[in-house]
């Protein structure tokens, strides 16, 4: 009789196919069908060879799942388990993961196009902010790429106003936009206009940053990002911490809290700053929900490997907690940006075509009139009264950020040409990719030491303004988004701010309760260091030694190290031991056990102690049976 076979409904789901639809960065979309076991590596190869792109570790594809909370997709996972219980077909968006700390070292004007693309993208929605004069510069070179030299027969005298380029455009900003555009970049063809906006976008505070908005101890909203520097956290319009990663030992989260532990250089009461005194520091921030939390660690241990390890070899999984066998484990799988850097100085093919989208092409350009997709753009923390700043701030005034006084790449815009037959010659040349040479992009403005080392002490010292407006990035387009008719960010927290909170922003905010405070800590400290020297007098040699271990963070490390390793070996001997206990004295016949039971060392074991053992375990429990049998 023929025996019939049914196939597992787990087996016969693995050939069911899933539509998975890809958004661009220039909003066009690509489809592709993928099983139920195809890995995330599958979809990102799928986009760089629809590209024919070769510098890919710089771009991943990230989605959003059923709670609206962004992802980015892990490659060596299989896709259907990230994406969880979301309709089908899967929507994602091949976006820039990992920004390049220089730009000229891109290889490939493929490359610089979509990173170009990016900016743009991130300009729009708020996310590189940046000062009045920077604003226009960039502006007026996305102007250039798109339309080519300024023409007064076809560029009316308002013709910027129909293209939204930034969440507040003003009129100001417009006329700057097109007076840079018709004098300072004439020449330049597109693929030269983006290497011109690249280099100054990767100067400015917020560059490659993807905002997460959290809030700090005192309920104020903040909102942090890691870039190639390190990581970074915007307040209003200043950026008031920047924590390089040598100097981030590690990164945690337990629920809704997220942690950064690094290390600091100590600041007198003087202002001066002790270069070899360190001090611990531990910044906490709180996020509206654990999944939230989680993300914003995964992307910091994504970023902190992928800025700062030299090799992928050296790259550790990282561990969420402290305690073992508790908390979420990841590891970042890829190329470091070293690596990365190397292996483009290698690619040695002809340059692929470049297709680009027209300006006005894309859904977030093409459909910017559109109330539904106007951000609110408010400041979140009141630091400016002011309902139109580009307007009322006057550069003239010279209110402008530190940034405004860097100079401009060694990309200077051409002069104008003297005649028509010459501007023609000039486009025709440069329609051929730029040629720059690997040296230019270690060529930095020359500063003085002083200013450099002064520059050094206003990052480390206090916060640094980064542009006249609040960083306020669309709240519908955060990794954590919510609509902005909603309530915008303030929704993604339900807890409103409690009155002590706001009682320890007054404190902060009063110069005279902060010297009074700072006093008060000087005089508990000189206490504590007496008491403390004379509990060491009485106390010996055994206290000391206590004190020295609990003072010293390093060798509690390695105790804490060594207690769980104990503690395994103990539990793996309790389950091992009784194990082959079992097994030596049971009848099963295996040659190696057979020769263990013939050793006269086991032979002694076995009369001397088990058998004893065995014989008294026996008697307690037929006892125990009486006794229960008389009962």
């Amino acid at each position: 009789m023929k025996m019939l076979r049914f196939r597992s409904p787990s087996i016969r789901s693995l050939d069911q196919e899933v539509l998975c639809t890809i958004r661009l960065l220039d909003d066009s979309e690509i489809s592709c069908s993928i099983q139920r076991d195809t890995k995330g590596q599958f979809l990102l190869d799928h986009v760089c060879n629809h590209y024919n792109l070769l510098e890919r570790d710089y771009f991943g594809i990230r989605y959003v799942d059923p709670e609206k909370q962004r992802h980015w997709l892990e490659p060596n996972k299989p896709v259907v388990r990230q994406m969880k219980s979301a309709h089908q077909p899967y929507t994602m968006c091949f976006r820039v993961k990992f920004y390049p700390n220089e730009p000229m070292k891109i290889r490939e004007e493929l490359t610089r196009y979509l990173l170009y693309l990016q900016l743009k993208r991130d300009i729009y929605h708020g996310r590189l902010l940046c000062p009045f004069a920077e604003a226009a510069y960039l502006g007026a070179c996305i102007i250039q790429a798109e339309f080519g030299d300024y023409d007064p027969e076809e560029h009316p005298s308002d013709y910027i106003r129909d293209f939204k380029l930034f969440p507040k455009q003003s009129l100001k900003l417009e006329r700057k936009i097109m007076e840079i555009h018709k004098n300072e970049l004439r020449g330049q063809c597109t693929s030269f206009a983006e290497l011109n906006m690249l280099q100054r976008a990767h100067i400015l505070e917020t560059y490659g940053v993807d905002p997460h908005p959290c809030k700090d101890f005192t309920g104020s909203i903040a909102f942090l990002g890691f870039t190639a520097t390190g990581f970074v956290v915007f307040q209003g319009n200043k950026r008031i911490h920047l924590l390089k990663w040598a100097d981030v030992s590690k990164l945690k989260f337990e629920g809704k809290t997220f942690y950064v532990i690094g290390i600091q250089k100590e600041i007198s009461l003087t202002g001066r700053m002790h270069c070899d005194r360190m001090k611990k520091l531990v910044l906490t921030f709180h996020t509206s929900t654990p999944a939230a939390c989680k993300h914003l660690w995964k992307c910091g241990v994504e970023n902190q490997a992928f800025y700062k390890c030299a090799k992928s070899s050296q790259i550790k999984t990282v561990s969420s907690s402290n305690i073992f066998f508790k908390g979420s484990r990841f590891r970042y799988s890829g190329r470091v940006a070293k690596e990365v850097i190397e292996a483009s100085s290698k690619i040695k093919r002809e340059q692929p075509e470049v297709r680009r989208a027209q300006f006005g092409q894309s859904r977030s350009y093409n459909s910017l009139s559109h109330k539904n997709l106007i951000m609110n753009m408010e400041p979140l923390v009141p630091a400016l009264p002011s309902t139109n700043e580009y307007e009322e701030t006057a550069a003239d005034n010279a209110v402008v950020a530190v940034k405004d006084s860097v100079l401009l790449s060694p990309l200077e815009p051409s002069p104008a040409p003297p005649d028509a037959e010459q501007q023609s010659a000039e486009r025709r040349n440069c329609l051929q990719p730029p040629r720059v040479s690997m040296e230019t992009s270690n060529h930095r403005p020359h500063t003085p030491k002083a200013e450099e080392e002064v520059e050094e002490d206003d990052d480390a010292s206090g916060p640094l303004t980064i542009s006249e407006l609040a960083y306020s990035p669309c709240a519908s387009l955060l990794p954590t988004p919510v609509e902005d008719s909603q309530g915008g960010v303030d929704l993604l927290f339900s807890s409103p701010v409690q009155s002590p909170a706001r009682m320890l922003r007054e404190i902060h905010a009063d110069p005279d309760i902060q010297a009074q405070l700072e006093a008060d800590r000087e005089r508990d400290r000189a206490y504590e260091r007496t008491r403390l020297a004379t509990r060491s007098r009485m106390g010996g040699v055994l206290t000391s030694s206590l004190r020295l271990l609990s003072s010293n963070e390093r060798v509690n490390a390695c105790m804490l190290s060594v207690a769980r390793f104990v503690a395994v070996v103990m539990g793996v001997l309790l389950v091992t031991v009784p194990t082959l206990l079992l097994l030596l004295e049971s009848d099963i016949d295996v040659s190696f056990l057979h020769e263990i039971r013939q050793t006269p060392e086991f032979e002694q074991f076995h009369f001397e102690y088990y058998c004893p053992l065995r014989r008294w375990i026996l008697c307690r429990i037929s006892m125990a049976m009486e006794n229960l049998w008389s009962d």
